[in-house]
């Protein structure tokens, strides 16, 4: 089998990030997640908790950009983000990949295979309340919260917009079918795929 990348951007409470773990296991592939941050401190030398403040959130106010180059630290990670998915992609590895603008930063690269996972809004609080122990209203708080931030980061370093189904090969509901049956139906449609590009 060749080299494939699958990137799984998702809207919070749908499992998505579950899905990845699962797909990730199967294709017994490494996954990057928050993980990424941990690597690339080690390799820098610095305090991974300081990254992952930053991670994920699109800068706010006034930054002064210059030369091209931003003062953000936001901006500098999401930099070193990217970097460090194109450096992964480039070596030949293959790998899952969750959130991070990966379908974007990776749109050019034939190995990319873009999934989106969303949910039906009972059924994200629902999780929600019962993975972190909130009331329903708590859970429903957090997760426009959440989502709130993925689609402003997104939005701010991609052209296409987070969660259009345009912009992914896969936009799957994992309401559905639950967590497990949905990461076991894309593991399928994908396993499917990668043998159609190899006949």
């Amino acid at each position: 089998m060749g080299q494939f990348i699958i990137s799984v951007g998702r809207e919070y409470g749908s499992g998505g990030h579950e899905i990845a773990t699962i797909l990730a296991e199967k294709f017994n592939v490494p996954m990057y997640d928050r993980n990424m941050l941990d690597q690339m401190a080690e390799r820098n030398g610095i305090d991974a908790e300081d990254l992952h403040k930053h991670e994920e959130m699109k800068h706010r106010g006034l930054v002064r950009t210059v030369r091209g180059h931003s003062s953000s630290v936001q901006d500098t990670i999401a930099e070193l983000q990217f970097n460090f998915i194109r450096e992964k992609a480039e070596s030949g590895e293959s790998f899952v990949v969750v959130g991070r603008c990966a379908e974007n930063v990776l749109r050019e690269n034939p190995a990319l295979i873009s999934v989106f996972v969303r949910g039906d809004e009972d059924a994200k609080v629902e999780r929600i309340s019962r993975l972190y122990k909130l009331n329903p209203l708590e859970a429903k708080a957090k997760m426009f919260r959440h989502d709130k931030k993925r689609k402003a980061y997104h939005n701010y370093y991609s052209k296409m917009k987070w969660g259009d189904s345009r912009g992914y090969d896969f936009c799957v509901n994992s309401s559905l079918m639950g967590v497990e049956a949905t990461a076991e139906a894309l593991y399928k449609l994908i396993s499917d795929f990668l043998k159609s590009k190899e006949q």
